[in-house]
């Protein structure tokens, strides 16, 4: 398998969690960079503490990498990562509708296929967990919004360095955190509902775009401009 010069890859067959794995190895004193691979997770978790259903078939991930940017951007690593899937899924799905929707959700033709969570997994210095399961085979059930599966003809292993190059290129051009007002411009040409009216854990406006810090900007009906910075978008 062929990633990105210098990176390594480590593979289970099934584990608890990437992320989890990703953790335990930067508290011994791992750096990167590293992708962390399993067939399948018995602990996956999504954004907000959900759990990301994960049996074989998919692809789950971790890249664990080192780096010099404040703590304060490491969110903005997200923004980084549904850009990359969003070119890889365009790329191997040409005829589809890919968008990216606020801050991590990357959907086609409106459901949602992919899962990123960013988190920081050892201090001084800053090493950075970025987990990301793609559902490929398998689309879960039971879930509180459409979700979809970009079909079995994609195995994991094929797409794993297609993601691990894609990443690392827009990695290069957020450039530790310098670069993300290139980030947050290319997020905002993929992403969906900007101008239109959205939800926000019940706070309904209409969607402006992405503050400098990545927060997402929201017109109220009485015109006063709301900066949020987590909470659940629901489009339309």
């Amino acid at each position: 398998m062929k990633l990105p010069a210098g990176h390594r890859l480590i593979h289970f067959e099934r584990i608890d969690s990437t992320n989890a794995e990703a953790r335990r190895l930067a508290e011994s004193g791992e750096r990167g960079p590293l992708w962390i691979w399993s067939d399948e997770q018995t602990g996956g978790r999504g954004r907000l503490g959900r759990t990301w259903t994960s049996e074989p078939g998919n692809l789950y991930v971790t890249y664990l990498f080192q780096t010099a940017a404040v703590v304060a951007s490491v969110a903005q690593i997200s923004f980084v990562a549904a850009i990359a899937v969003h070119e890889l899924a365009s790329n191997l799905l040409p005829k589809e509708n890919f968008f990216l929707k606020w801050p991590n959700d990357v959907l086609m033709n409106g459901a949602k296929f992919c899962g990123i969570l960013a988190e920081v997994a050892g201090t001084n210095p800053t090493r950075v967990a970025l987990g990301c399961g793609i559902n490929l085979a398998h689309a879960p059930k039971g879930t509180p919004y459409p979700v979809a599966a970009l079909g079995r003809d994609f195995a994991p292993d094929l797409i794993l360095p297609k993601l691990a190059l894609s990443f690392w290129n827009w990695l290069e051009i957020w450039d530790e955190g310098r670069g993300f007002p290139a980030i947050r411009k290319a997020w905002l040409e993929r992403a969906a509902g900007v101008g239109k009216e959205v939800s926000v854990d019940g706070t309904i406006g209409r969607f402006e775009g992405l503050d400098t810090d990545g927060a997402l900007l929201m017109t109220l009906s009485d015109g006063t401009q709301k900066q949020i910075h987590a909470g659940e978008v629901r489009l339309g």
